[in-house]
């Protein structure tokens, strides 16, 4: 499903990417020269390692808890809460326990 598709006035996007065991799974649903919104669903234990990006980037918790950590500093984040990790920090996702998210980056 895109938000480009005709017809699709609103998405339930917790509902568009499912949970698969010991993996994380992610599913791009805008790719424009602006940014991307892209869904993610981690596994408990799961993450992805520190890194940069060129960008800002937003993560918008849907459903379960993670630890986000920016500059070396976590954040505990539940559903329904959003962190804005600048371009060129350093930040890492840890799944405690299996959590969705919507990753919004905006190309600068």
């Amino acid at each position: 499903m895109s938000l480009n598709e005709p017809n699709k006035k609103t998405l339930q996007l917790v509902s568009l990417i499912d949970y698969r065991k010991n993996s994380v799974v992610s599913k791009q649903l805008l790719n424009k020269k602006a940014g991307t919104l892209t869904l993610f669903a981690f596994d408990k234990g799961e993450g992805l390692s520190e890194h940069t990006a060129p960008y800002d980037a937003s993560v918008l918790i849907l459903d379960g808890k993670a630890t986000i950590t920016i500059d070396g500093k976590p954040y505990k984040l539940k559903e329904g809460e959003m962190i804005i990790m600048p371009a060129g920090i350093p930040h890492s996702l840890k799944a405690v326990e299996p959590f969705k998210m919507l990753l919004i980056m905006i190309r600068s």
